[in-house]
C-alpha cells in the first residue's frame, strides 16, 4: 500500500486555453504580419487587439473573410486627461497650472495600449461561432485620419460619421462626413476632453441644477414684503 503522502503532489495548475480565439489571432497575425501591435486575450471570455492605423481597414477585411460578418459599432477614445476635469473626479484637488507641463496628467491607455492621443475601435462578431473582437488603431497626432470602413462594412457609414463630427477624426474614403447632430457651421468637437463644457464653466462639478422655491416656501415669519 503506498502512503498517501506519496501521492500528494503538488501541480502547478494549467493555464486556461481559449483555442478559438487563439486562432483568430494566428489568422490575423498571418495577414498582417507585424501590423499587429499588441493583442489582450481572455481566454474564453474576450479579445482585443490593437493594429497600425495604415492597417485599420485590411484589418476589416481580413475579418469579415474570417467569418465576422456582423457590425456591432465603431467609434473614437480620447485618452488625454480633461484640463478642466481633475475637480470632476475629486472636489478638493486642485486644477493644474496652465503653464505648467509637470502638472499635466500622464495618459493612459486601456487594454492593447497606445502611443497616441486617440484611438478608433471597433466591434465586429461571428455569429456562426459566436464570437466576438474588439479592434483598436492609434490616430496619428499629425493628421487625424484613418481609412473609412464603409466599403468593408456598410453599417460603419454613420458610426464613422458621429466620430469625426464628436471627435473631428477624418476617415479617408468615406463618402459624406456631414455632421449627424450638430449644425454645420458648429466649431469643435463635444468629446474631445479639451472642449469646453458651459455647464462645468457656468457651475462646478456635480453641476446640479438650482431649483426655486415653491411658492410660499420661506415666507413664514416675513410678516410680508418690507421696504
Amino acid at each position: 500500500m503506498v502512503p498517501l503522502s506519496d501521492t500528494t503532489e503538488t501541480e502547478t495548475p494549467a493555464l486556461a486555453s481559449d483555442t478559438l480565439r487563439e486562432g483568430i489571432v494566428d489568422r490575423l497575425r498571418t495577414t498582417l504580419g507585424d501590423a499587429v501591435v499588441e493583442v489582450h486575450l481572455e481566454p474564453n471570455v474576450d479579445l482585443w487587439v490593437r493594429v497600425r492605423h495604415d492597417a485599420w481597414r485590411e484589418t476589416g477585411l481580413a475579418l469579415r473573410d474570417q467569418g465576422f460578418h456582423y457590425f456591432c459599432f465603431l467609434s473614437a477614445i480620447d485618452w488625454q486627461p480633461s484640463p478642466f476635469g481633475r475637480g470632476e473626479d475629486d472636489p478638493s484637488a486642485p486644477a493644474p497650472e496652465p503653464d505648467d507641463p509637470a502638472a499635466e496628467p500622464e495618459m493612459r491607455h486601456g487594454v492593447t495600449g497606445g502611443d497616441t492621443r486617440f484611438q478608433v475601435f471597433a466591434r465586429v462578431t461571428d455569429v456562426q461561432r459566436h464570437v466576438g473582437i474588439t479592434i483598436k488603431a492609434d490616430v496619428p497626432d499629425d493628421s487625424s485620419v484613418v481609412d473609412s470602413w464603409v466599403t468593408v462594412y456598410a453599417g460603419a457609414n454613420w458610426h464613422e460619421r458621429e466620430t469625426h463630427e464628436m471627435f473631428g477624426i477624418g476617415f479617408a474614403g468615406h463618402p459624406d462626413l456631414r455632421n449627424i447632430y450638430l449644425p454645420t457651421d458648429f466649431e469643435g468637437h463635444p468629446l474631445r476632453k479639451d472642449f469646453p463644457l458651459l455647464a462645468r464653466i457656468v457651475k462646478p462639478w456635480p453641476g446640479i441644477a438650482d431649483v426655486e422655491p415653491l411658492p410660499g416656501e420661506g415666507d413664514e415669519g416675513d410678516g410680508g414684503a418690507s421696504e
